[in-house]
This record gives structure tokens, C-alpha cells and sequence, in this order.
């Protein structure tokens, strides 16, 4: 849920899937002192990506009876932004659900019916031609640093499980996107700058959303079908990266600080009520997702140095000290566990060309607990 600002954000292969088919088959503030170890939380882990065919591949998702897996790649040489692609994990055949056309990102599955979630640009007119000017720019030889782009031509969009049927459920100018249905299929939590195009900003917000797109982003929840749209926070810094709790309760989230160099993870109602800061790290925290059992939430932070990301699990009441889960060089982030928690899939630059792929391992759910005393 591409989830990740105007700090330098990290980007998001697919072999092993045979692998994976026949696992997945049969507000008080503290002193934080993080924990050192990671040995043991994930084992058997592998490779998932096809580091052949699939350029830059991240954010992987799984409906909840876990017979498919919903993704973000670049694959097209002729488009160089992210697709959807949509994995059968009995047969492993994959498919592409989104259009070809634009960027698209964030996506997601229906839990129980054939449906899924993306956010594009592909009704933009000028896709074509940005599709057509990021070629050019990468055939030049330019280098610059990855940054996010919050296009304001990305809506939500709802399809079903062949890529037909595709309909706008946002329908409004700004960045709509982060999206994710509710554990019953009710709602959909989203992050949108869309107020920033469609209410009168005071000179302040003005000025700071032309410096940053992302300072306007909020969290907000709608019907399924796109209706009843509620903003639930209301910053001058970024709210993205919801997701609900497994009992459809609570929605966790990430807060970036004003100046975008910290985030951290957050928690609140789907009312937007009850907002409690979970972590203290005065780091970027961010890409938080809760496994399965409700009782504590996974994330990725670089207090281990600027572009060191590593994999962290807390409490959902923020009580005990973040325990850490990985301790490889470079990026590890957007963290998901399958939904009998028992696997994580997260993304990963430990390969050869350091560009985000997948990654898939077994999860100590017992280890965890007992590294959080809650068990």
C-alpha cells in the first residue's frame, strides 16, 4: 500500500512459487530501547520474485481463504510504472488485472468475493505521454533518487479477479490511493490529498502542499461501493498506509512528522477515535501490518541508519519495546502475513541489482509473543 513521501522512499521477483503454494496449502510514553536480536522470527525464507521477468516487484497481499495473491510489478518494457498482477496460488499461474495504461499501486483482494483493489492513473489523458517521458528519462541515463509520486490523477478503482469490470470508486481529483477493504468487506480505508484540490487552503497550506503533495494526505474510510466518504485525521503532515485490524475494529497506520524525517506507527477506531501513537523511535516507522491473532503489529524502521530498513513487531498497545525481526544491509519493508499468520511476505533489495522484490519465510508466532511478554 505502495503503499511510502517526499523523503527518499525506498522501492518496493517471482520464483519459488511452488514453494509457496505448498506452504500456504496444508497514551503513556517511554524510554525506548529496541531489542538487538533477530535470530529465529523468520526461517525457510526464499526468494518469491522472478528476478527474470519482473524489473521492481513489492506490496504483496492475500485474500483471506489464501488462494490468491495480489501484487505490484514493473514488468512491460513499454511501461515503466507498476502494474497489478494477480497470482493463483493452487495453480500458480499469474495474470495482469490493471489496465497497462498509467501508474497504478496499493492494491488489494476482497476477502471473500472475486473482486479486487487498485489505485491508477489509467483515465488520465496525459498517461501516455508521462509513460512515454519516464522512458526517455531512464534511457538517458539521468540518475536520480526514487521518490514517490503522489499524481493526482491516481483514483481507487474496483475489478474483478480477470481485470474486467474495472470501476472508479473514488472519482475525485488528488491522490486517492493506499487503499484496503475491511476484514467483512464493508469498507475501504484509503490516504487522499483530495481536500487540497477541492477546499480553500489557507496561504500556510498552500504554500506547504506546493512544497509537498504528501503534507495533505489524511486518512479517510468509504462504503465499499464509494459512498459516505469520512476524512478520520486531520494534520499538516502525512496519514497514510491504512489497514484494519483483523476483527475490523481498529485501523493502523503510519504519521510522518512535518519536516517528513520521522513516521511513526499509529492506531486508531474506524470512527477515527482514540488515535494512540504505538511507537517512540523518533525514526522513519512506517508500513505497519497486524498479524492475524490481534495481538501485535509488524513494521519497518531505519533506526538502524538512514537506509538501513529493518523489520520490527510491537504490542498493539505500544507497551512493550519494539522487538527487531531482521538485521540484513539495505531495505526490508512492507511487511504481510498470510491470513493464518503462520508466513510474512515483505519486500527486499537483498539481490544482485538492489531493486525491491519479494521475499517469503516461515513466521515464529510463538517467538513473537514471547519477545513481547504475551505470552
Amino acid at each position: 500500500m505502495t503503499h511510502t513521501t517526499q523523503i527518499t522512499k525506498i522501492p518496493v521477483s517471482i520464483s519459488g512459487w511452488h514453494r509457496l503454494t505448498s506452504m500456504l496449502l496444508p497514551a503513556i510514553f517511554f524510554t525506548w530501547t529496541v531489542s538487538a536480536g533477530a535470530t529465529g522470527f523468520i526461517t525457510e525464507d526464499f526468494l518469491l520474485s522472478d528476478t527474470d521477468k519482473e524489473k521492481r516487484v513489492g506490496e504483496a497481499y492475500y485474500r483471506a481463504d489464501q488462494k490468491w495473491m495480489v501484487y505490484q510489478a514493473e514488468v512491460a518494457d513499454e511501461n515503466p510504472f507498476y502494474q497489478i498482477y494477480l497470482k493463483n496460488l493452487t495453480n500458480g499461474k499469474i495474470h495482469q488485472v490493471s489496465p497497462g495504461v498509467g501508474k497504478t499501486t496499493c492494491s488489494w483482494i476482497h476477502p471473500s468475493e472475486e473482486k479486487v483493489l487498485f489505485s491508477s492513473t489509467h483515465d488520465d489523458p496525459e498517461a501516455k505521454s508521462k509513460m512515454a517521458a519516464e522512458l526517455e528519462s531512464r534511457k538517458s541515463g539521468e540518475r536520480k533518487s526514487y521518490a514517490w509520486d503522489y499524481d493526482e490523477h491516481y483514483d481507487i478503482y474496483e475489478t474483478d479477479l480477470k481485470g474486467n469490470k474495472i470501476r472508479n470508486l473514488t472519482n475525485a481529483l488528488g491522490y486517492d490511493a493506499e487503499a484496503s477493504w475491511s476484514p467483512d468487506g464493508k469498507y475501504i480505508a484509503f490516504a487522499s490529498n483530495r481536500r487540497a484540490y477541492t477546499e480553500e487552503l489557507s496561504e500556510e497550506e498552500a504554500a506547504l502542499f506546493k512544497k509537498d503533495p504528501s503534507s495533505m494526505i489524511d486518512i479517510y474510510i468509504m462504503n465499499a461501493d464509494g459512498s459516505n466518504v469520512k476524512r478520520l485525521t486531520h494534520t499538516k503532515s502525512y496519514d497514510g498506509g491504512p489497514f484494519f485490524s483483523p476483527d475490523g475494529k481498529r485501523i493502523v497506520w503510519r504519521r510522518f512528522s512535518p519536516s517528513g524525517r520521522e513516521a511513526e506507527v499509529f492506531t486508531m477506531n474506524i470512527d477515527g477515535s482514540d488515535q494512540k501513537q504505538i511507537t517512540q523511535l523518533k525514526a522513519l516507522s512506517w508500513a505497519p501490518f497486524y498479524h492475524p491473532s490481534n495481538e501485535y503489529i509488524i513494521f519497518s524502521t531505519n533506526i538502524h541508519g538512514h537506509r538501513n530498513f529493518e523489520l520490527y513487531i510491537v504490542d498493539v498497545d505500544g507497551k512493550q519495546e519494539p522487538v527487531r525481526v531482521t538485521d540484513k544491509e539495505g531495505f526490508d519493508g512492507l511487511p504481510v502475513f498470510t491470513p493464518d499468520g503462520n508466513y510474512l511476505t515483505w519486500t527486499s533489495d537483498r539481490v544482485p541489482a538492489k531493486k525491491g522484490h519479494l521475499f517469503h519465510g516461515k513466521w515464529n508466532h510463538e517467538k513473537a509473543m514471547q519477545s513481547l511478554s504475551l505470552k
